[in-house]
C-alpha cells in the first residue's frame, strides 16, 4: 500500500460518522462504516430522503465537471468531495471530466481531511494515472492548504482552474467562511470557476426541523447549516452561471438524473458555479 496511505490510515476514527462518509453510505459506496451508516439509518426513521439526498449531490457533481471540461477547463482542484465511491469505476469525477473533454490531459487535484477517504484514494487511483493526485488536506486550513507543495506544483497557476468547494458545511464560522472563498477567489488566476455546495434546512417541513436538528446536533456536530440568502452572499459579486444558486436537481439537469427531480427541494443542497473575473 501507499506509504501515505498507511499513515493517514494510521489516524482513522471508525466510530465518529463524518460527512462525507454517510453520503458515500446514503449513495450506496464502500468508503463509509458503521457509524455512517447508523446516521443514514436514524436520518430515515425521520425522514426517508438522505439516499435520495446523497444521490442527487452525486448527480449535480457529475454534471458541473462534465459541464466545465466541455468549456474547456482542464484542470480541478475538488475540496471536499470524499471522491465518493457511489460514483462508479470509470464515473469518477475526474473519469467524467476526462470524457466530457477528449484528447485533453485534464487534471485534477483532490483534497480531503477524511482519512480513509485520503487513503483509499491514495492507494486505489493515484497508481494508475498521472493526471490525479489526492491531498491531505482542510478547508479549514486554507492558507495551508493553499501551500501544499502537491497543490503549488501539480496546478499550473498561470492557467484557469475550477475550485470545487464541496465541504462549506464544515465551515461553521459565518466571517472564516467569506474568507476562504474570498481566498479561493484571489488564488485562482483570471478566467477560473468556483463552485460551491451547500446543505439547507430551508425545504424541511416545520413539524420535522426539530428532530433533525437534534439528530444533526448529535451526529454531525458543528455542522454548517445555511439559508439561501446566506449562501448566496458567500458568492456575493461573483458573476453567477445560469441558472445560478438553484436546488441541486435544478442545476442543468441532464436526462438520466433522476434523483429528486419531482421535488429538487428534496435534495436538501444548493449549488452554484461562478466565473472567478
Amino acid at each position: 500500500m501507499h506509504r501515505r496511505a498507511v499513515r493517514n490510515l494510521a489516524r482513522l476514527d471508525t466510530t465518529q460518522a463524518r460527512i462525507t462518509r454517510i453520503f458515500d453510505a446514503a449513495a450506496g459506496g464502500k468508503d463509509n462504516f458503521q457509524a455512517d451508516k447508523d446516521v443514514v439509518r436514524h436520518f430515515d426513521q425521520v425522514t426517508p430522503a438522505l439516499t435520495t439526498a446523497a444521490r442527487a449531490v452525486l448527480q449535480f457533481l457529475s454534471r458541473v465537471v462534465a459541464h466545465l471540461a466541455a468549456e474547456g477547463v482542464d484542470q480541478f482542484m475538488i475540496v471536499g468531495s470524499g471522491v465518493p465511491s457511489g460514483l462508479s469505476a470509470g464515473n469518477r469525477l475526474h473519469d467524467i471530466a476526462r470524457r466530457a473533454s477528449p484528447g485533453s490531459a485534464v487534471r485534477v487535484v483532490y483534497v480531503e481531511n477524511n482519512p480513509m477517504v485520503v487513503a483509499t484514494a491514495q492507494a486505489t487511483i493515484e497508481p494508475f494515472t498521472d493526471l490525479v493526485r489526492v491531498v491531505d488536506g482542510d478547508v479549514r486550513e486554507i492558507d495551508e492548504m493553499l501551500r501544499d507543495h502537491v497543490i503549488q506544483t501539480f496546478i499550473d497557476w498561470e492557467k484557469p482552474l475550477a475550485v470545487l468547494l464541496l465541504s462549506s458545511h464544515s465551515l461553521d464560522d459565518d466571517e472564516y467562511a467569506h474568507y476562504v472563498v474570498k481566498r479561493l477567489q484571489h488564488a485562482a488566476p483570471k478566467g477560473s470557476f468556483l463552485g460551491l455546495l451547500h446543505t439547507t434546512f430551508d425545504a424541511v417541513p416545520p413539524e420535522l426541523l426539530p428532530a433533525i436538528r437534534d439528530m444533526v446536533a448529535m451526529t454531525l456536530p458543528r455542522l454548517a447549516i445555511r439559508s439561501r440568502e446566506e449562501v448566496a452572499s458567500l458568492l456575493h459579486g461573483l458573476d453567477l452561471v445560469e441558472p445560478g444558486l438553484v436546488w441541486v436537481p435544478e442545476w442543468r439537469p441532464g436526462g438520466r438524473d433522476l434523483a429528486c427531480a419531482d421535488e429538487p427541494s428534496a435534495s436538501g443542497n444548493y449549488g452554484a458555479v461562478a466565473r472567478i473575473p
